[in-house]
């Protein structure tokens, strides 16, 4: 049982952490467009991040990127479940804390993932992992932020159309208002997806765990759809939590490094961001919220033109990207090898 308990600090520890560093996400255009002050803009996506519980458990009715992500690995290939699982959450947030000291706007979700995957892989081998499920992952590292990018271009195009007899100083005050909804709309969608993740890999602990004669009911898990109230309700609130703190050195980089937001460009990225992870969540699939609204801002940018874009910031941040899986799994094997050790 102690050894759970570890796990869901760590889970908790690491949907914290994932929250300021992600925290970017949802608001930086809103503080760079200047709608609203760093403070009250992480205030503002905190709220919407803990909104996303009730809208997950009373209108969609259920927790599907949760079921997903606890079917990375198989754990009836692994002698040891939870020590995989704490070698995924320590390599996980390391990742997730050096990516966050240089101001990278790397994936927490793909962080998480690759932990998972490579502690599982030190464990038992490549039969460990549902190859299906990280391939379907995998891929949408490429399609999410292409879908980001596409939608902010294309609601750019029809905003640009739709305002083009307003006067800009007008528009600009309309944008600065109707900017709030949206970026709402996205930490709703970065609730809906990150906090899963980690319900997740907590879900998995306590499935795998399942056969322990000594535990209390409110730690007896058979499957997802058991899953108890404090799960969701714990790691919505760790992630509402490590937005409040913010983070401030990815928020430059989102905000003004890739392309200048004006606030008609903030409230077309934030809506496109918006609409992807309601897609993905709908799909059941756990996408990076930090390649879905850099794809959003790309789409918008390219719109005034091409070289509107900081092509070698992007392409800086790609390689993050697609580092990020590789990095976490090979920091989890490592560390797999000094749990099993010392455990």
């Amino acid at each position: 049982m102690t050894i759970l308990i570890v796990i869901i600090a760590l889970a908790l520890l690491f949907d914290y952490i994932n929250g300021f560093h992600d925290a970017a996400n949802s608001i930086a255009t809103v503080v760079s467009s200047k709608v609203l002050t760093p403070t009250q803009a992480v205030i503002w996506a905190a709220v919407f991040n803990f909104v996303a519980y009730f809208i997950a458990k009373f209108i969609i009715g259920g927790f599907g990127i949760a079921d997903t992500v606890s079917k990375t690995v198989d754990m009836s290939f692994i002698a040891n479940p939870s020590h995989v699982i704490i070698a995924g959450l320590i390599a996980a947030i390391i990742w997730n804390l050096i990516t966050w000291w240089f101001g990278i706007p790397s994936s927490s979700s793909h962080t998480l993932i690759g932990g998972f995957a490579g502690a599982g892989i030190a464990a038992s081998g490549f039969e460990a992992v549902h190859a299906g499920v990280i391939g379907v992952i995998a891929l949408f590292i490429v399609v999410a932020p292409l879908i980001g990018m596409v939608g902010g271009n294309m609601i750019t195009l029809l905003t640009f159309h739709l305002i083009r007899r307003v006067k800009p100083p007008k528009a600009d005050r309309w944008f600065k208002r109707i900017q709030l909804i949206s970026s709402a709309a996205l930490s709703i969608g970065h609730g809906l997806n990150d906090s899963q993740k980690v319900m997740g890999i907590i879900a998995a602990a306590l499935i795998a765990n399942s056969q322990l004669q000594s535990l209390p009911g409110w730690m007896q898990m058979s499957s997802i759809a058991d899953m108890h109230d404090w799960i969701p309700i714990g790691c919505f609130t760790a992630i509402a939590l490590g937005t409040v703190s913010g983070g401030w050195k990815i928020m430059k980089t989102m905000g003004n490094r890739i392309t200048k937001i004006t606030p008609m460009e903030g409230f077309c990225a934030q809506t496109a961001g918006a609409i992807t992870l309601f897609i993905t969540e709908i799909l059941h699939v756990p996408v990076s919220t930090t390649h879905v609204i850099t794809g959003s801002i790309i789409g918008v940018g390219s719109v005034k033109r091409l070289s509107a874009v900081r092509w070698g910031v992007t392409v800086s941040l790609m390689w993050a990207w697609v580092l990020t899986i590789p990095v976490s799994a090979l920091l989890a094997a490592m560390f797999y090898v000094v749990v099993s050790r010392i455990c």
